[in-house]
């Protein structure tokens, strides 16, 4: 029997891979370019809208837990962002054109694969996984309020950050470094004095922004809240989030500046740089005003500005079972951020899970039944909670994995001891 699959993103990729490596073939439809929504800017799959940054790949960090459980399930989102991974301290940063163009093509020549352009307006007979993503078609989210309820279909926004050229960065007002020395020396530092950040500071409060129907501050998805609502929230908030100083002493006089704007590199070949956390919603001509206040970014050259669009995700604890199935109707699934997963990686996980899932059940095997012990289990198992009030998006944590059953001293190694009874269940999955 073919799957459909709706949507190759993130989620739509790793669902297809999945159960097109367990024999079963897969009709992989996708919109762009005919139709593109507000984030994307390309037709390749898997693009990454906002940061080409996967986080933390430690253990010690609930996210690098995942994507450890990830490689160990064959992940294609995970092999392909290893493949193309640019230099980013601690954490996994990819070229973000590699890494579409590596899934794209990935995808494409799968044997059990056919990929379909066009715009999916209803629902396809048989198995079908939608994974489209928090910019599902106006058509297609139409259909499924009609199928889902009116009432069980929520929204936040989202934001992007600008990326500038690295020719066009002052690096004699700037220099190289990884917070605490972790990696190599990974980020350009962009260090601001007590007058400049508070001069910044008043004019990114008083800068115009763009108009986004129905755009609510207390709707932003806490992760991705945008650098001005983030500096109305008061003087110093910058600097204890993105503009944190601390961990990156100037090498040159071995003390910390008052606020440090912090670039990643955006490609391998290290000639663009993001400005990390600056998600914003700015109008174009503000961001290019404001943000060369920075000192070393007063000639910056901005290849792409930072937007903001609505995200749309279902109530996913009334609808969904831990299998991302639909509970009134099970041949159908859901996969990535429309499920209320946060984070391209969760996203990826939750369409990992669901591909899985879909093709033992083809083959008549037992559900894999991964357990509130590993974080791809326990990811699923809260989405599906009934027991959570107010559903909102979140990021995966060791929050929700299930405790230890004895007490660990210290924070970091209660978390490793978690991390490694995770993966133990793993292992004992892949063989």
């Amino acid at each position: 029997m073919r799957v459909t699959v709706v949507g190759a993103g993130l989620a739509g990729c790793e669902a297809a891979w999945q159960i097109a490596e367990a024999g079963i073939p897969v009709s992989l439809i996708e919109m762009r370019p005919s139709k593109m929504t507000p984030a994307h800017v390309t037709a390749g799959f898997a693009e990454l809208v906002c940061s080409n940054s996967f986080r933390s790949d430690e253990l010690a960090n609930a996210v690098g837990l995942l994507k450890k459980e990830m490689r160990m399930l064959g992940s294609l989102v995970m092999s392909c962002a290893d493949a193309t991974r640019v230099q980013a301290g601690g954490a996994l940063a990819v070229d973000r054109d590699r890494f579409s163009a590596l899934v794209t093509n990935s995808v494409m020549n799968h044997p059990h694969i056919t990929v379909e352009r066009r715009e999916v307006t209803g629902i396809p007979d048989g198995p079908v996984i939608f994974a489209t993503g928090p910019l599902t078609s106006d058509a297609l989210s139409e259909r499924l309020t009609a199928l889902l309820g009116a009432g069980d279909m929520l929204s936040f926004f989202d934001s992007a950050a600008p990326i500038v050229t690295y020719d066009s960065v002052g690096i004699e007002e700037a220099y190289f470094a990884s917070r605490y020395d972790k990696g190599q020396n990974d980020y350009i530092n962009c260090p601001m004095n007590r007058d400049e950040y508070i001069a910044f500071h008043n004019e990114l409060i008083n800068a115009k922004t763009a108009d986004v129907h129905g755009f609510e501050a207390n709707l932003v998805f806490e992760g991705c809240v945008p650098i001005e609502v983030m500096a109305g929230r008061g003087i110093d908030t910058m600097r204890y989030g993105p503009l944190k100083p601390v961990g990156l002493p100037d090498p040159i006089t071995g003390k910390e500046h008052y606020a440090v704007v912090q670039l990643r590199r955006d490609n391998i070949e290290g000639t663009l740089y993001n400005l990390v956390g600056f998600q914003t919603h700015l109008t174009f001509a503000e961001q290019k005003r404001v943000f060369s206040m920075i000192p070393a970014l007063k000639d910056a050259e901005f290849v792409r500005y930072g937007v903001m669009h609505r995200n749309t995700y279902l109530d996913s604890p009334k609808l969904l079972d831990r299998y991302y199935r639909l509970k009134s109707d099970q041949r159908i699934r859901f996969a990535g951020q429309i499920t209320g997963v946060e984070g391209y990686v969760e996203s990826a996980a939750s369409g990992l899970l669901a591909g899985i899932e879909t093709a033992r059940e083809l083959r008549m095997l037992p559900a894999a039944d991964f357990s509130d012990e590993t974080a791809i289990g326990a990811l699923a198992l809260y989405v599906s909670g009934g027991s959570v009030a107010d559903f909102q998006p979140m990021n995966v944590n060791f929050g929700i994995i299930k405790p230890l059953a004895s007490r660990v001293k210290g924070k970091r190694n209660k978390n490793l001891a978690i991390s490694e009874r995770s993966l133990e269940h793993i292992r004992r999955y892949a063989k």
